[in-house]
């Protein structure tokens, strides 16, 4: 699949997730290596430095988990005062990472990530 191509299913896999989410803000598709694939962020966010912390949070995550014996990593769950950011796998080459009001149900948004991922899976291999 030409990289245009990809870059645009993985485009619209995040405007369904968000369409899907009420309180999601944006989210992005990153590689493991910290570089953006696709986003769909708050023009407000720089998403260079957005990728990189991601990828370099989702990989001391799961150093932690491994260290602590807790068993697969599930997310990597920051909470601020007025809304979380949540970044999780998306297969082998990439990260999802997802911004949200405060006010969001985390259960649907944990769950339509999940779904998200799935989808950003798919689309890579």
């Amino acid at each position: 699949m030409p990289e245009t191509d990809l870059t645009s299913r993985l485009t619209d896999i995040l405007r369904t997730f968000q369409a899907s989410t009420p309180g999601a803000l944006g989210a992005g598709v990153i590689s493991v290596d910290g570089f953006a694939i696709a986003s769909e962020l708050p023009q407000s966010v720089e998403e260079r430095r957005v990728a990189a912390m991601a990828a370099a949070m989702l990989a001391l995550g799961e150093q932690t988990t491994s260290e602590f014996e807790h068993g697969h990593l599930e997310r990597v769950f920051v909470e601020g005062a007025t809304g979380y950011t949540i970044i999780i796998s998306a297969g082998p080459e990439a990260v999802l990472s997802a911004v949200a009001r405060k006010d969001a149900k985390l259960g649907l948004v944990f769950l339509q990530m999940e779904r998200a991922a799935q989808a950003v899976r798919k689309a890579m291999s």
